[in-house]
């Protein structure tokens, strides 16, 4: 059975990252866990075996669990993609990450259980957490105990809304449902300026958050014609990374509670 901290213990902290700098900063600061993603600008999707084997070989403590999502868009899989996901789900339990975060749903926004029993089973022992296609499901409450049946450890949710301020009496109702039988994380829109109103409106003993600062290219030759993507374009000369100043804002100020 899962069971959540009392209300006096410091939240459990997971950064969401996509670089091994990043999973250094969560743990330098005290973050508990972090999500290594790819392309973030997409939302997440599944980081590459080297990045998961460098990060894990790279830290000491912090937890690492990784997802896995072969591309960007609804989370509506074909065959194809699914056999991608279990091979990635085997890969990333056989490189020693502590977990892994997975999620798939019919066209019609329910669990696709088989999917998520195939990706369960191929986790094994491994800690398995539902990602946000939990918020584009039609009925949360269903899902969830579907979720608690199959065995998963957390959900993750935005409370089905543009952040998780706006989703809190869901995010809410969500806990009070699960009732420390599956863990309720909220993520999306956490800031050190709203983390107190998040743990007090929804009673979560998890949190979720990025904190990404722009870093400057070091590169000093600069082509401005080229661009390495499509239309919708970031800047070729910076990226964004994760801040540990950031998480350190998020922490203290939930401390200050």
């Amino acid at each position: 059975m899962i069971v959540t901290a009392g209300p006096d213990t410091a939240p459990t902290y997971e950064i969401c990252i996509d670089d091994v700098p990043g999973a250094l900063a969560a743990e330098r600061v005290g973050a508990h866990r972090v999500e290594l993603c790819a392309d973030l600008f997409e939302g997440g999707i599944t980081p590459s075996l080297g990045l998961i084997e460098t990060t894990l070989a790279a830290v000491d403590t912090i937890r690492v669990h990784v997802i896995v999502r072969p591309r960007g868009g609804d989370f509506v899989y074909d065959e194809y993609e699914v056999a991608a996901m279990r091979r990635d789900v085997e890969a990333i339990r056989a490189a020693g990450a502590h977990g892994v975060v997975i999620g798939a749903l019919t066209a019609d926004g329910d669990l696709d259980r088989p999917v998520i029993e195939q990706l369960m089973a191929a986790a094994g022992d491994r800690s398995v957490t539902f990602h946000r296609a939990f918020d584009m499901t039609r009925d949360p409450h269903a899902a969830l105990e579907q979720l608690i049946e199959l065995g998963v450890d957390r959900v993750l949710t935005s409370g089905q809304d543009s952040s998780v301020l706006e989703g809190a009496p869901l995010i809410a109702r969500l806990v009070e449902q699960a009732a420390g039988r599956i863990v309720i994380m909220p993520g999306g829109g956490i800031t050190a300026r709203n983390i107190d109103r998040v743990l007090a409106a929804t009673g979560v003993r998890e949190v979720h958050f990025a904190a990404g600062a722009v870093l400057e290219s070091t590169a000093t030759h600069r082509n401005p014609l080229p661009y390495m993507g499509g239309a919708l374009r970031q800047p070729e000369y910076a990226r964004r990374v994760t801040s540990a100043d950031g998480i350190r804002d998020v922490v203290e100020a939930a401390r200050r509670r």
